[in-house]
């Protein structure tokens, strides 16, 4: 099989936008991509091998941008809130405005992980070293003082999990209100919502019965 462009990409990407993915067939996307049918075998041998692919690529660019967006919010002096809400926002959030856009959104969603749950789990590995190590470098910068016993892997995998939750949540989050959401768990998770009343004190909000 030849290696697909990043171009050819975005034209498959668009191609199951707008099709989902039970109703596209190879026909009609060897056409979404300008290409012959037989021409396009020399890039996916399926439907789902061309599912998987994008799957698989576009991880990785969002991996990629979300890191250095992350890095470029750093250089612009931005906080230790300001960098990962950054990151997160960019690795979890574009690849969700992008999917509120298409009508097929459940179905490719599904599909997603029914065929491509394993280039998900690598791709979520491979963010988790990439995050644990920046946020070693924030505290190496004196940006984040982890508390005693907490560790960068911890939390690494702690704003991944909520940012993967975000894009879950229900009801569902307007697209423009991503980034603010991604911000507010970051910083819950990085400074606390709240902390534990001691003993005998009334917990505010709470109607002793």
């Amino acid at each position: 099989m030849l290696e697909p462009s990043h171009d050819l990409m975005l034209r498959v990407l668009e191609a199951f936008l707008a099709r989902g993915y039970e109703h596209l067939t190879m026909v009609q996307l060897a056409e979404d991509c300008q290409f012959t049918r037989r021409a396009l075998y020399h890039y996916f041998s399926s439907k789902e091998s061309a599912y998987r692919a994008v799957i698989r690529h576009f991880n990785v660019v969002a991996v990629a941008a979300g890191l250095d967006a992350g890095r470029a919010a750093r250089r612009a002096g931005g906080s230790a809130l300001d960098v990962l809400a950054t990151t997160l926002d960019i690795r979890y959030g574009d690849t969700r405005r992008r999917l509120n856009r298409s009508p097929h959104i459940f179905d490719l969603n599904a599909e997603a992980f029914r065929r491509g749950r394993d280039i998900m789990i690598e791709s979520a590995i491979a963010f988790h070293a990439e995050l644990e190590a920046l946020i070693r470098e924030l505290a190496d910068d004196g940006l984040i003082a982890l508390r005693p016993g907490r560790t960068p892997a911890e939390l690494a995998q702690l704003l991944t999990d909520a940012a993967r939750g975000v894009n879950q949540t229900l009801p569902p989050i307007a697209t423009e209100d991503y980034a603010g959401r991604y911000r507010q768990i970051v910083e819950a998770i990085l400074f606390g919502a709240a902390a534990p009343a001691a003993a005998g004190e009334p917990v505010p909000g709470r109607t002793e019965g």
